[in-house]
Protein backbone atom coordinates (compact mmCIF):
# COMPACT_ATOMS: atom_id res chain seq x y z
CA UNK A 1 0.00 0.00 0.00
CA UNK A 2 1.45 3.28 -1.08
CA UNK A 3 1.58 6.15 1.50
CA UNK A 4 0.38 9.48 0.28
CA UNK A 5 2.81 12.24 1.00
CA UNK A 6 1.24 15.67 1.44
CA UNK A 7 3.40 18.65 0.90
CA UNK A 8 3.22 21.32 3.59
CA UNK A 9 1.05 24.27 2.70
CA UNK A 10 2.96 27.36 1.78
CA UNK A 11 1.67 30.33 3.82
CA UNK A 12 0.17 33.01 1.70
CA UNK A 13 2.18 36.17 1.71
CA UNK A 14 0.50 38.93 3.72
CA UNK A 15 -0.78 41.73 1.64
CA UNK A 16 1.41 44.79 2.13
CA UNK A 17 -0.38 48.12 2.51
CA UNK A 18 -0.49 50.16 -0.63
CA UNK A 19 1.00 53.61 -0.99
CA UNK A 20 -2.42 55.22 -0.70
CA UNK A 21 -3.11 53.36 2.57
CA UNK A 22 0.18 54.45 4.06
CA UNK A 23 -0.44 58.04 3.03
CA UNK A 24 -3.87 58.02 4.66
CA UNK A 25 -2.46 56.55 7.88
CA UNK A 26 0.37 59.10 7.95
CA UNK A 27 -2.10 61.92 7.38
CA UNK A 28 -4.26 60.71 10.27
CA UNK A 29 -1.24 60.50 12.56
CA UNK A 30 -0.14 64.00 11.64
CA UNK A 31 -3.66 65.31 12.22
CA UNK A 32 -3.77 63.68 15.67
CA UNK A 33 -0.39 65.11 16.62
CA UNK A 34 -1.45 68.54 15.37
CA UNK A 35 -4.69 68.46 17.38
CA UNK A 36 -2.81 67.35 20.46
CA UNK A 37 -0.26 70.13 19.97
CA UNK A 38 -2.84 72.84 19.33
CA UNK A 39 -5.11 71.87 22.24
CA UNK A 40 -4.41 74.33 25.07
CA UNK A 41 -3.64 72.86 28.44
CA UNK A 42 -4.40 73.92 31.99
CA UNK A 43 -1.20 75.95 32.22
CA UNK A 44 -2.14 77.93 29.11
CA UNK A 45 -5.54 78.84 30.51
CA UNK A 46 -4.00 79.70 33.88
CA UNK A 47 -1.50 82.07 32.27
CA UNK A 48 -4.19 83.70 30.12
CA UNK A 49 -6.43 84.23 33.15
CA UNK A 50 -3.51 85.66 35.15
CA UNK A 51 -2.61 88.09 32.36
CA UNK A 52 -6.24 89.13 31.94
CA UNK A 53 -6.71 89.76 35.65
CA UNK A 54 -3.43 91.69 35.87
CA UNK A 55 -4.38 93.84 32.89
CA UNK A 56 -8.00 94.48 33.84
CA UNK A 57 -7.54 95.03 37.59
CA UNK A 58 -6.21 98.65 37.35
CA UNK A 59 -9.26 99.68 35.31
CA UNK A 60 -11.61 97.85 37.66
CA UNK A 61 -9.97 99.37 40.74
CA UNK A 62 -10.25 102.83 39.15
CA UNK A 63 -13.97 102.23 38.67
CA UNK A 64 -14.32 100.95 42.26
CA UNK A 65 -12.62 104.00 43.78
CA UNK A 66 -14.38 106.30 41.32
CA UNK A 67 -17.69 105.03 42.66
CA UNK A 68 -16.74 105.52 46.33
CA UNK A 69 -15.39 108.28 48.54
CA UNK A 70 -11.85 109.56 48.16
CA UNK A 71 -10.86 108.23 51.59
CA UNK A 72 -11.52 104.66 50.42
CA UNK A 73 -8.20 104.68 48.55
CA UNK A 74 -6.43 104.05 51.89
CA UNK A 75 -8.54 101.08 52.96
CA UNK A 76 -6.65 97.94 54.06
CA UNK A 77 -7.45 95.54 52.49
CA UNK A 78 -8.32 97.63 49.41
CA UNK A 79 -11.90 97.86 48.22
CA UNK A 80 -12.79 95.55 45.34
CA UNK A 81 -16.54 96.20 45.01
CA UNK A 82 -18.00 99.40 43.51
CA UNK A 83 -19.99 101.90 45.53
CA UNK A 84 -22.99 104.12 44.74
CA UNK A 85 -21.17 107.41 43.99
CA UNK A 86 -19.84 106.99 40.45
CA UNK A 87 -22.38 109.25 38.74
CA UNK A 88 -21.93 112.00 41.33
CA UNK A 89 -18.13 111.81 41.04
CA UNK A 90 -18.35 111.83 37.25
CA UNK A 91 -20.63 114.90 37.28
CA UNK A 92 -18.23 116.60 39.67
CA UNK A 93 -15.35 115.91 37.27
CA UNK A 94 -17.33 117.37 34.37
CA UNK A 95 -18.05 120.52 36.40
CA UNK A 96 -14.54 121.04 37.80
CA UNK A 97 -12.71 121.25 34.45
CA UNK A 98 -13.92 121.38 30.81
CA UNK A 99 -13.74 117.60 30.69
CA UNK A 100 -16.54 117.13 28.16
CA UNK A 101 -14.82 119.60 25.84
CA UNK A 102 -11.64 117.58 26.24
CA UNK A 103 -13.46 114.39 25.26
CA UNK A 104 -14.89 116.02 22.13
CA UNK A 105 -11.52 117.53 21.21
CA UNK A 106 -9.76 114.20 21.61
CA UNK A 107 -12.35 112.49 19.43
CA UNK A 108 -11.78 115.09 16.69
CA UNK A 109 -8.00 115.01 17.05
CA UNK A 110 -7.69 111.22 17.18
CA UNK A 111 -10.17 110.69 14.35
CA UNK A 112 -8.50 113.21 12.03
CA UNK A 113 -5.00 111.91 12.77
CA UNK A 114 -6.12 108.30 12.25
CA UNK A 115 -7.73 108.98 8.86
CA UNK A 116 -4.73 111.00 7.70
CA UNK A 117 -2.09 108.54 8.91
CA UNK A 118 -3.82 105.51 7.41
CA UNK A 119 -4.41 107.22 4.04
CA UNK A 120 -0.95 108.72 3.58
CA UNK A 121 0.85 105.70 5.05
CA UNK A 122 -0.98 103.38 2.66
CA UNK A 123 -0.09 105.60 -0.29
CA UNK A 124 3.57 105.85 0.70
CA UNK A 125 3.78 102.19 1.68
CA UNK A 126 2.40 101.14 -1.70
CA UNK A 127 4.87 103.39 -3.49
CA UNK A 128 7.85 102.02 -1.57
CA UNK A 129 6.64 98.42 -1.94
CA UNK A 130 5.58 98.23 -5.59
CA UNK A 131 6.75 101.24 -7.56
CA UNK A 132 10.20 101.55 -9.08
CA UNK A 133 11.68 105.06 -8.95
CA UNK A 134 15.08 106.60 -8.45
CA UNK A 135 16.13 107.05 -4.84
CA UNK A 136 13.51 104.67 -3.46
CA UNK A 137 15.92 102.84 -1.15
CA UNK A 138 17.49 106.05 0.14
CA UNK A 139 14.13 107.63 0.88
CA UNK A 140 12.95 104.51 2.68
CA UNK A 141 16.09 104.46 4.81
CA UNK A 142 15.57 108.14 5.64
CA UNK A 143 11.98 107.42 6.74
CA UNK A 144 13.13 104.52 8.92
CA UNK A 145 15.95 106.63 10.39
CA UNK A 146 13.45 109.21 11.67
CA UNK A 147 11.98 106.51 13.92
CA UNK A 148 15.22 106.54 15.91
CA UNK A 149 14.91 110.27 16.73
CA UNK A 150 13.16 110.94 20.06
CA UNK A 151 9.98 112.98 19.73
CA UNK A 152 11.12 115.31 22.51
CA UNK A 153 13.94 116.68 20.33
CA UNK A 154 11.43 118.30 17.99
CA UNK A 155 9.21 119.85 20.63
CA UNK A 156 10.91 123.27 20.76
CA UNK A 157 11.20 123.91 16.99
CA UNK A 158 7.69 122.57 16.48
CA UNK A 159 6.33 124.91 19.15
CA UNK A 160 8.15 127.86 17.54
CA UNK A 161 6.64 126.95 14.17
CA UNK A 162 3.12 126.67 15.58
CA UNK A 163 3.57 130.01 17.38
CA UNK A 164 4.70 131.65 14.13
CA UNK A 165 1.60 130.32 12.38
CA UNK A 166 -0.52 131.47 15.36
CA UNK A 167 -1.89 127.99 15.88
CA UNK A 168 -1.12 127.68 19.59
CA UNK A 169 -4.32 126.87 21.44
CA UNK A 170 -6.06 125.42 18.37
CA UNK A 171 -6.72 121.82 17.39
CA UNK A 172 -4.77 122.02 14.12
CA UNK A 173 -1.60 122.53 16.17
CA UNK A 174 -2.04 118.94 17.38
CA UNK A 175 -3.54 117.41 14.22
CA UNK A 176 -1.15 118.66 11.51
CA UNK A 177 2.15 117.43 13.04
CA UNK A 178 0.66 113.93 13.40
CA UNK A 179 -0.87 113.57 9.94
CA UNK A 180 1.70 110.97 8.87
CA UNK A 181 4.13 108.80 10.81
CA UNK A 182 7.26 106.91 9.83
CA UNK A 183 5.98 103.83 11.62
CA UNK A 184 2.79 103.86 9.56
CA UNK A 185 4.71 104.11 6.28
CA UNK A 186 7.09 101.32 7.25
CA UNK A 187 4.26 99.13 8.56
CA UNK A 188 2.21 99.42 5.37
CA UNK A 189 5.27 98.93 3.17
CA UNK A 190 6.21 95.70 4.95
CA UNK A 191 2.66 94.42 4.59
CA UNK A 192 2.13 95.33 0.93
CA UNK A 193 5.51 94.16 -0.33
CA UNK A 194 4.41 90.49 -0.19
CA UNK A 195 0.63 90.56 -0.15
CA UNK A 196 0.25 92.07 -3.65
CA UNK A 197 1.80 90.07 -6.51
CA UNK A 198 3.62 92.13 -9.11
CA UNK A 199 1.77 90.21 -11.84
CA UNK A 200 -1.55 91.55 -10.51
CA UNK A 201 -0.36 95.13 -10.82
CA UNK A 202 1.00 94.50 -14.30
CA UNK A 203 -2.30 92.94 -15.34
CA UNK A 204 -4.20 95.97 -14.07
CA UNK A 205 -1.91 98.32 -15.97
CA UNK A 206 -2.27 96.26 -19.15
CA UNK A 207 -6.05 96.51 -18.81
CA UNK A 208 -5.72 100.29 -18.96
CA UNK A 209 -5.90 101.15 -15.26
CA UNK A 210 -4.18 104.36 -14.25
CA UNK A 211 -1.76 104.62 -11.35
CA UNK A 212 -4.53 105.84 -9.05
CA UNK A 213 -6.95 103.23 -10.40
CA UNK A 214 -4.45 100.46 -9.71
CA UNK A 215 -3.98 101.71 -6.18
CA UNK A 216 -7.71 102.04 -5.60
CA UNK A 217 -8.85 98.71 -7.06
CA UNK A 218 -5.83 96.50 -6.32
CA UNK A 219 -3.84 97.88 -3.36
CA UNK A 220 -6.65 99.18 -1.15
CA UNK A 221 -8.68 95.92 -0.98
CA UNK A 222 -5.52 93.96 -0.18
CA UNK A 223 -4.40 96.48 2.44
CA UNK A 224 -7.64 96.60 4.46
CA UNK A 225 -6.53 94.21 7.25
CA UNK A 226 -3.31 96.18 7.82
CA UNK A 227 -5.22 99.46 7.59
CA UNK A 228 -7.59 98.27 10.34
CA UNK A 229 -4.69 97.40 12.63
CA UNK A 230 -2.91 100.69 11.92
CA UNK A 231 -6.15 102.62 12.53
CA UNK A 232 -6.61 101.18 16.00
CA UNK A 233 -2.99 101.66 17.01
CA UNK A 234 -2.93 105.23 15.67
CA UNK A 235 -6.20 106.21 17.35
CA UNK A 236 -5.02 104.80 20.66
CA UNK A 237 -1.66 106.60 20.42
CA UNK A 238 -3.33 109.93 19.57
CA UNK A 239 -5.91 109.49 22.32
CA UNK A 240 -3.33 108.81 25.03
CA UNK A 241 -0.82 111.47 23.92
CA UNK A 242 -0.18 114.05 26.64
CA UNK A 243 3.13 115.85 26.09
CA UNK A 244 2.45 117.79 22.90
CA UNK A 245 -1.24 118.60 23.61
CA UNK A 246 -0.24 119.95 27.03
CA UNK A 247 2.02 122.47 25.27
CA UNK A 248 -0.05 123.25 22.19
CA UNK A 249 -3.54 123.51 23.72
CA UNK A 250 -4.92 125.96 26.25
CA UNK A 251 -6.62 124.96 29.54
CA UNK A 252 -9.94 126.18 28.16
CA UNK A 253 -9.60 124.03 25.03
CA UNK A 254 -7.91 120.85 26.31
CA UNK A 255 -7.60 117.27 25.16
CA UNK A 256 -8.86 114.51 27.41
CA UNK A 257 -5.38 113.83 28.80
CA UNK A 258 -4.66 117.47 29.65
CA UNK A 259 -8.15 117.70 31.20
CA UNK A 260 -7.27 114.72 33.41
CA UNK A 261 -4.05 116.43 34.45
CA UNK A 262 -5.96 119.60 35.32
CA UNK A 263 -8.49 117.49 37.22
CA UNK A 264 -5.72 115.89 39.26
CA UNK A 265 -4.18 119.28 40.05
CA UNK A 266 -7.47 120.90 40.98
CA UNK A 267 -7.30 119.67 44.56
CA UNK A 268 -3.84 121.00 45.29
CA UNK A 269 -2.08 118.97 47.97
CA UNK A 270 -5.22 116.93 48.70
CA UNK A 271 -6.71 115.85 45.38
CA UNK A 272 -10.10 114.19 45.24
CA UNK A 273 -8.94 110.74 44.11
CA UNK A 274 -12.47 109.44 43.62
CA UNK A 275 -13.29 112.30 41.24
CA UNK A 276 -9.99 111.91 39.36
CA UNK A 277 -10.43 108.16 38.90
CA UNK A 278 -14.03 108.63 37.80
CA UNK A 279 -12.73 110.99 35.13
CA UNK A 280 -10.08 108.42 34.17
CA UNK A 281 -12.77 105.80 33.68
CA UNK A 282 -14.74 108.21 31.49
CA UNK A 283 -11.64 108.80 29.36
CA UNK A 284 -11.21 105.06 28.76
CA UNK A 285 -14.81 104.39 27.68
CA UNK A 286 -14.32 105.56 24.03
CA UNK A 287 -11.31 103.25 23.66
CA UNK A 288 -13.27 100.31 25.07
CA UNK A 289 -16.13 100.98 22.65
CA UNK A 290 -13.66 101.17 19.77
CA UNK A 291 -12.06 97.85 20.69
CA UNK A 292 -15.43 96.13 21.11
CA UNK A 293 -16.60 97.41 17.72
CA UNK A 294 -13.37 96.81 15.78
CA UNK A 295 -11.94 93.90 17.77
CA UNK A 296 -12.66 91.34 15.06
CA UNK A 297 -10.94 93.46 12.40
CA UNK A 298 -7.93 93.86 14.69
CA UNK A 299 -7.58 90.12 15.29
CA UNK A 300 -8.20 89.31 11.61
CA UNK A 301 -5.58 91.80 10.49
CA UNK A 302 -2.98 90.51 12.93
CA UNK A 303 -3.65 86.87 12.03
CA UNK A 304 -3.60 87.53 8.30
CA UNK A 305 -0.35 89.41 8.65
CA UNK A 306 1.07 86.51 10.66
CA UNK A 307 0.21 83.80 8.12
CA UNK A 308 0.73 85.70 4.88
CA UNK A 309 4.41 84.79 4.77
Amino acid sequence: MTATVTSPKTPKPSKSPSFEDRRVVDAERRAKRKRAYERPGVLTYALLIAFFVGSAFPLWWSFVIGSRQSSDTNLVPPAVLPGPNFLSNAMKALETVPFLQGLLNSILISGAITVSVVFFSTLAGYAFAKLRFRGRTGLLLAVIATMAIPTQLGIIPLFMLMAEWQWIGTLQAVIVPGMVTAFGVFFMRQYLVDVIPDELIEAARMDGASMWGTFRHVALPAARPAMAVLSLFTFMAAWTDYLWPSLALSPRNPSVQTALAALSASGGQNPDNAMVLAGAVLSVIPLLILFFVAGKQLVAGIMQGAVKG
